[in-house]
């Protein structure tokens, strides 16, 4: 990825959009013979994993001549594209869905992005976005372009430089980004015989409907307090991936999702959203469900739009 220069004083310093996160073993989620490691991409500036890929789109389209930014996002990869767009001093429009929270606009305007609300999904403020962009303008996609799974594998790369190879990594499952991102990272680190354990939240299970179906599927809605997993139609190179490599399908109930997020929360001392709580889920219970893995990465992708306020109200709704 290329830097982006800032001026301080008489110099001009390179400034990574992303930064290389910390990669720690967790105590709470090991046990007597396995590890559970932790890439603490909660830890990113906009707070997800979506900087690393979004921000080399942005750079790569801003190389290109791009004069405007759009994209459709109701939470991580609107804010990320809205931070890489204000960094990158390009005006930014992002398209959100009507179910997006007051805490991912407020994040959006602090970011100097121009908001448009439409829709009840994904689906359809992402249709209204695409439909205005013009020639001078980039198309940042949330998770559905090559530019995108580069950028995301750079998180392997950190964990291959550390010296750590996993027998799985465990992560969550939205429209395919992270997933894609992640096989990429494994495969050109020599890594392609490491197995990913890719979890959805009951509702939001389009790509384990997908591999159940033997076709890729869209969802009728999306029935998940995991609004960030909520796009209702995995993207074609994440479902082709389910049978190029070994991706392993897990779905968990929101409450076990929130109930993870407010565990991590007391041992790690970090706010994470319920779409990555799925992956925690998973994480805290690999004694029983990972039991055969020694090493098992766990990808932490963020949830800057979650609050310990709404983390309780979700737990109070999933518990009912």
């Amino acid at each position: 990825m290329g830097p982006v220069s800032i001026n301080v004083g008489y110099d001009c310093i390179p400034m990574p959009l992303h930064i290389e996160t910390p990669l720690i073993e967790s105590a709470a989620m090991s046990s007597a013979g396995q590890s559970v490691w932790l890439k603490m991409e909660a830890l990113q500036p906009p707070g997800s994993f979506k900087i690393r890929g979004v921000g080399h789109a942005c750079e790569e389209y801003a190389r290109r001549g791009a004069r405007r930014f759009i994209a459709a996002s109701g939470g991580n990869a609107g804010i990320a594209a809205a931070y890489a767009a204000r960094h990158l001093a390009i005006p930014m429009l992002v398209v959100v869905p009507e179910t997006t929270s007051a805490r991912a606009l407020e994040l959006l305007r602090r970011e100097n992005a121009e908001v448009i609300v439409h829709g009840a999904s994904f689906q359809e403020a992402n249709a209204l976005a695409q439909s205005m962009v013009g020639a001078t303008d980039a198309f940042i996609h949330p998770f559905d372009d090559p530019l995108l799974w580069h950028g995301h594998a750079s998180m392997i790369d950190e964990v291959a430089r550390a010296g750590r190879r996993p027998d799985a990594v465990v992560l969550s499952v939205g429209g395919g980004g992270l997933l894609c991102g992640v096989i990429a990272g494994l495969r050109r680190n020599g890594w392609s015989d490491v197995p990913v354990i890719a979890v959805e939240t009951d509702g939001a299970d389009s790509l384990a409907q997908s591999i159940a179906a033997g076709a890729r599927i869209e969802l009728a809605r999306i029935g998940s307090i995991a609004t960030s997993l909520g796009a209702r139609q995995v993207s074609q190179q994440a479902f082709d991936w389910t049978g190029a490599h070994d991706v392993r399908s897990v779905v968990v109930s929101d409450a076990a999702a929130v109930a993870a997020c407010i565990r991590f929360m007391d041992d790690h001392r970090i706010v994470s959203e319920p779409a990555c709580g799925a992956t925690l889920a998973v994480a805290y219970d690999a004694a029983a469900m990972l039991g055969r893995f020694d090493q098992v990465l766990a990808i932490v992708c963020g949830g800057v739009t979650a609050t310990v306020a709404q983390l309780q109200a979700w737990q109070a709704t999933a518990n009912k």
